[in-house]
């Protein structure tokens, strides 16, 4: 069994075929993220003490940005609902179903949105602390610098910030509306000309209420 930084890579029939559904439609960028999301996801819970099902985490990490690469990407809703419910149908496919397919739904759905998903089930957590720490640098000294070192070695990130916003923007610009009241906003803002940031005070003004 691989193991990186300590942390075990799932092994199972299940997480083989994520892995390779993963590899063959998202691009290494891609690949690489997800795979230092799960390990540092388990890292941070692992120090925690949080009891998580390491296969859960391991889909959610693996199919969490599965809505930015071009087999999966919609045109109606938010990236991360893409995702979420290519996910579940997996899970499905392989028996898992309930509460274990909800909850893997429920950490891609809400990695993105900050706060609310810590104070969930376990595997929900752990995929937005992993996000949060490869993507934003948040709990960067929550995990050593031997243990840092050893995931980027075994998936690297060069010019990862350049790249990880290219592949946000490119995944997103095409539905602008899926981006209001999230923090993708901001990388429209920044990358898209022309692009309006949508205002909750317009809406709420300018709704068919009279008063």
């Amino acid at each position: 069994m691989e193991t990186i930084a300590g942390v075990e890579i799932p092994d199972s029939v299940l997480a083989r075929e994520a892995t390779e559904l993963v590899r063959e439609v998202a691009s290494p960028l891609l690949f690489h993220h997800s795979r230092r999301v799960f390990v540092f996801g388990a890292l941070r819970g692992r120090a925690a003490g949080l009891d998580f099902d390491p296969e859960l985490l391991y889909v959610g990490a693996m199919f969490h940005d599965l809505g930015l690469t071009e087999k999966f990407r919609t045109t109606d809703q938010r990236f991360e609902i893409d995702g979420a419910d290519e996910a579940r149908r997996f899970l499905r496919s392989h028996g898992v179903d309930g509460d274990a397919a909800d909850r893997v739904w429920t950490a891609i759905a809400l990695h993105t949105t900050p706060e609310i998903p810590l104070h969930m089930a376990a595997e929900i957590a752990l995929v937005t602390r992993g996000v949060e720490l490869d993507v934003l640098g948040i709990g960067y000294d929550a995990i050593t610098d031997d243990q840092r070192a050893q995931v980027v070695a075994a998936h690297p990130r060069p010019n990862f910030k350049a790249e990880i916003l290219a592949a946000f923007t490119d995944g997103i610009r095409h539905r602008p509306q899926t981006t209001f009241g999230n923090v993708k906003a901001d990388v429209l803002a920044h990358f898209v000309p022309g692009f309006v940031r949508g205002d909750f005070v317009d809406v709420i003004e300018n709704s068919p209420w009279p008063a």
